[in-house]
């Protein structure tokens, strides 16, 4: 061996430095892609093998829709059109846009005029279907928006939550991004709504962002990206304490592959399955929309995909789990595709 090693030594002495630099470079390289190319593998092991039959739906979907359908651009022919996309499926939750909010934390009343009107019109077609109203804002510091460090602003949040709850939405869908991981405000505004839904027994659910595939990542991409694109498990398992529903936003993860795709969507399942409370409503989102950009490629990021991971995943850590569900995003954007594949992949014992 020392005699190799004094012999290689010679070698590259005797090398140019352009060559030096050049086979150093690639050194550099391979030891960079060694563990990417590890990670590559063991994702598309998640994506491998048959989801057990029973990893279907619970009938505790959800669906998010646009701001259309309390705006007044919808009218009761739509309502007969969503009654009919619903049918064969485990929906049982649609979170509507209500808002935004404003950046103080208030919201105005005209932005939903005929909210009222959707309520009454789902809760007479679609008895037993909840409608929650879908609150959000982007969130300080990353953009100019919700400080939910301060007291004030999560007390008008509350305040927008009580009046959408008196409006007669079955619950509040909390959409606030990009909250970054160990925020304490946040936790202390989920508190906060939820005494209110609590006391009038309507369900309090949020949208909550990736967890780290890597322990610590959350911490990398604040640090190097000044964005929050992940959360901590410990984070995602304080905020799931605080509500009834909390629903992974498992999409836009920049996976240029479908196997990719499908393998990091397990491990979000499996990584959400460990810390959310038995009690409470893990729903993980399905990619009903089309991108292509780095954060999402169309062809990657589907619902056929995204329905095999989650049964996968399922099938491994907690089949008969009955506080379980997918939902879709989004309405408009959703093709009757994407419909038939959520309804033959992941409804089919309702037919």
């Amino acid at each position: 061996m020392r005699g190799w090693l004094l012999s290689a030594g010679i070698r590259w002495r005797g090398w140019s430095r352009r060559r030096r630099a050049t086979v150093a470079a690639g050194l550099v390289l391979a030891m960079l892609l060694l563990p990417v190319g590890a990670a590559a593998v063991a994702l598309r092991f998640e994506f491998a093998g048959e989801p057990s039959a029973d990893a279907r739906t619970r009938g505790r979907d959800a669906v998010w829709l646009g701001h259309a359908w309390v705006d007044s651009r919808k009218t009761d022919t739509d309502v007969a059109g969503l009654v009919t996309t619903l049918a064969a499926t485990g929906i049982k939750d649609l979170y509507v846009h209500t808002g935004p909010l404003e950046h103080n934390g208030s919201l105005r009343g005209e932005l939903h005029p005929r909210a009222q009107w959707f309520v009454d019109a789902v809760h007479r077609a679609l008895p037993g279907i909840r409608v929650q109203s879908w609150l959000g804002d982007v969130v300080a510091p990353e953009f100019d928006g919700l400080h939910l460090d301060e007291a004030a602003v999560r007390d008008r949040i509350t305040a927008s939550a009580t009046r959408v709850v008196d409006l007669g939405f079955d619950g509040v869908h909390l959409d606030l991004e990009p909250v970054r991981s160990g925020t304490s405000g946040y936790l202390t505004l989920l508190d906060q709504v939820r005494a209110v839904t609590a006391s009038r027994g309507a369900p309090l659910s949020v949208s909550a962002p990736q967890i780290d595939p890597l322990p610590g990542l959350h911490s990398v991409g604040i640090t190097v990206f000044d964005h929050g694109k992940w959360w901590s498990q410990g984070y995602f398992a304080d905020v799931a304490r605080r509500v009834d529903q909390i629903a992974l936003m498992s999409y836009d993860t920049s996976m240029p592959w479908g196997s990719l795709y499908g393998g990091y969507v397990a491990q979000q399942t499996a990584l959400a399955l460990e810390v959310t409370p038995a009690s409470v409503d893990l729903l993980m989102g399905l990619p009903a929309f089309w991108a292509d950009d780095p954060g999402h490629h169309g062809a990657a990021e589907t619902v056929a995909n995204a329905v095999r991971a989650i049964r996968l995943a399922l099938s491994r850590n907690d089949s008969r789990r009955p506080a379980f569900g997918v939902a879709l995003y989004v309405d408009f954007a959703a093709t009757p595709e994407d419909w038939a594949i959520y309804r033959r992949e992941w409804c089919a014992p309702l037919r």
